[in-house]
């Protein structure tokens, strides 16, 4: 009873951190692809380092929402 329980446990925290992972790929690949494709003449590091708040503030709400999306992984 102790080991069904002990397994179902370590599968279900596989499955989460598994989804997690691939979230995380996922949202940083995105704002990655937004970074390259989308925006082409703005670099975020560039415009970080000159003090552009827009940019921090549109970097910093898209990896919110990937912590979100982890957070929930976590949760199942």
């Amino acid at each position: 009873m102790q080991w069904d329980f002990l397994l179902a446990t370590l599968m279900n925290l596989g499955v989460n951190l598994l989804y997690t992972l691939v979230a995380l790929f996922v949202g940083v690949k995105a704002l990655l692809m937004i970074d390259h494709k989308l925006l082409k003449n703005v670099s975020f590091e560039e415009e970080l380092k000159n003090g552009n708040v827009a940019v921090a503030i549109f970097a910093s709400s898209i990896l919110i929402f990937v912590a979100l999306i982890v957070t929930f992984g976590f949760k199942g």
